[in-house]
């Protein structure tokens, strides 16, 4: 089966684009868009870069993240509308933190086909800051979670870090260790949210948010967007000299591991789904140059860690202990400064994810330039179930063969 659906070299990530990003501050000067036009600007950023126009999508796909909080049923259309595009193909993915993934695998199907040639896939958005986060959990939370008391994101990934804690020895400098090497990170990137640097000391008096998880263990929610266009190989080359290819990309939902009824909480899909991309890329975890892994929350991160494969399942604290993350260690990490410093997006934080590895393997990053960067594995999640781990998972893997 892995060898019949091996993509390798015909499909590539052509060029990307991304919105600065805002918190909305008015006392900072901060920026104050919509989603339609963060998304737009991220559109043309995407295209720009290789010289294309909105007409040029005319007859092409366009692919959308869904929103934070429903606003239309016909969103990606209208998205088409408001860019003034007339794509053949729609795709729309309400997949949150796995979007960017997601629709590569779908839209990929569409260009292998050879229904179109090329996907911009587009993601992000803006909160109302003043009303507040206007976040809709999904309809199970308001039944069989917040009448025990489970009050979001933040009990729920708690309760993980201390099942991962207690079991295997896990101490909260492991996580810390993640927070200042990618605040590092971040202080590197222009476009992070959080630039300035943190010692372990600041991040172990960091106020508890959800015992074991500190703020520092938790991202920061910001508005923004980011887009990357998808192309056949062929036309990828016909835009640009540096495009970055797809190697595998896996995807699983609702996985659970070891029991229907009671699974392992410390388990995710992202354990099958890795296992895909790497086994349809012909890679194993030792030849990654970079990783990124979605990181709303530091455990996840490492839990991502071990169930992709660069360590057992209960060595991530140690694996981060002995391991330089940095973007001149053994194994970079969220060289980009991750969710946790450079800033989440609404539902779409995995395209920050998908354009890092992609600046890397071209050779863009700048001062936090990964050396000799040839392949990335990236991973992400979106949605934590009310009675497993995580609904949508999925994992991919780039390169650059130039």
């Amino acid at each position: 089966m892995t060898e019949r659906i091996r993509i390798f070299p015909d499909i590539a990530i052509a060029s990307y684009g991304e919105t600065p990003v805002s918190r909305g501050r008015k006392d900072k000067g901060e920026l104050i868009l919509t989603a339609e036009q963060y998304l737009s600007w991220a559109a043309k950023l995407t295209l720009d870069r290789v010289g294309l126009t909105i007409s040029d999508l005319d007859g092409q796909g366009l692919a959308v993240s869904g929103p934070l909080v429903q606003v239309s049923e016909l969103w990606t259309g209208e998205i088409a509308e408001v860019l003034g595009a007339s794509p053949k193909l729609l795709i729309r993915s309400d997949h949150a933190g796995a979007s960017a993934p997601t629709l590569i695998s779908q839209a990929t199907q569409h260009i292998r086909s050879g229904l179109v040639d090329m996907v911009l896939c587009l993601g992000g958005g803006a909160r109302n800051w003043e009303e507040g986060m206007m976040f809709s959990p999904h309809q199970f939370g308001y039944e069989f979670e917040r009448p025990f008391g489970m009050d979001g994101p933040n009990t729920k990934f708690a309760m993980v870090a201390r099942r991962h804690f207690d079991l295997y020895g896990t101490k909260p400098e492991n996580l810390g260790k993640l927070a200042v090497t990618q605040r590092l990170h971040a202080s590197l990137n222009a476009n992070a949210y959080l630039k300035q640097t943190i010692t372990m000391e600041e991040y172990l008096d960091s106020k508890i948010i959800c015992d074991p998880l500190r703020m520092l263990d938790c991202s920061i929610v910001v508005d923004g967007a980011a887009g990357f266009l998808l192309a056949s190989s062929k036309k990828a080359k016909e835009l640009t000299n540096n495009q970055v290819n797809l190697k595998g990309f896996g995807t699983a939902v609702n996985y659970r591991e070891k029991s229907e009824v009671s699974p392992d909480i410390l388990v995710t899909g992202i354990k099958p789904a890795s296992k895909m991309a790497f086994e349809m890329a012909g890679l194993k975890p030792k030849d990654i140059s970079l990783a990124h892994c979605y990181d709303d929350y530091s455990i996840m991160a490492m839990i991502q860690l071990e169930d992709a494969g660069f360590c057992e399942k209960g060595e991530g604290g140690r694996f981060i202990e002995e391991t330089d993350l940095s973007y001149k260690g053994d194994l970079p990490f969220n060289t980009s400064g991750g969710l946790l410093s450079a800033g989440q997006l609404p539902a779409a934080g995995s395209f920050t994810g998908v354009i890092e590895v992609v600046r890397q393997l071209r050779g863009e990053a700048g001062s936090r330039q990964v050396k000799n960067a040839k392949t990335a594995f990236m991973s992400s999640f979106g949605g934590g179930s009310y009675d497993l781990h995580l609904i949508n998972t999925a994992a991919l893997i780039l390169g650059n063969d130039n």
